[in-house]
């Protein structure tokens, strides 16, 4: 089998997929893959803060900045997905003739896209950056609880790990803004 065989057999069947049930599952994709990385970062974050609470008391209240950063990341995705949600909708239509049925139908293809994809890059950029906050937080409360000056320092790090899923709602913003599911014809 050619490579040209396998991709159109794998376009084939991507054509066969309505592009609203696309779009639903890039929207479940944004929600659901940004849940899994805030809830890995709090594993992660938390399990290592338990533990050197033990050491050192102190850094309970103080290091639960780095559990909120991690809480951050699934509203990252809630946020995304309802700006994707809003794009979808039912569609209008009129007597149109079959040029203007066929411009429409590639429209919702393109919008379907979009938001597929908007949706997957949402949810990995979050599902990477709760795992980077985790682990920073982690590192964190580790180091907190060894050296109290450390806590600023490492937060700071924290804090460029959490830009990664802004960066990635902001990315999914750009790659949305033009699907509608609307079109005047």
């Amino acid at each position: 089998m050619s490579d040209t065989t396998i991709f159109a057999y794998w376009l084939l069947n991507l054509e066969g997929v309505p592009a609203y049930s696309l779009a639903s599952i890039g929207i479940g994709f944004a929600i659901g893959v940004s849940v899994l990385g805030a809830a890995w970062g709090i594993l992660t974050t938390g399990s290592s803060l338990v533990g050197a609470a033990i050491k050192a008391p102190r850094i309970r209240s103080k290091n639960l900045v780095s559990v909120i950063f991690c809480e951050a990341v699934a509203i990252y995705g809630v946020i995304m997905s309802i700006i994707l949600q809003t794009k979808v909708s039912a569609p209008k239509l009129k007597d149109n003739t079959p040029e203007d049925m066929d411009k429409y139908m590639k429209r919702i293809l393109y919008s379907g896209y979009s938001v597929f994809n908007s949706g997957v890059t949402v949810g990995l950029s979050n599902l990477f950056c709760g795992v980077a906050v985790g682990i920073t937080g982690s590192g964190c409360a580790l180091a907190d609880a060894q050296n109290a000056s450390l806590f600023v320092k490492i937060l700071i790090i924290e804090i460029f790990g959490s830009a990664l899923g802004l960066f990635g709602v902001i990315v999914g913003i750009i790659m949305s803004s033009p699907a509608s599911f609307q079109m005047e014809i």
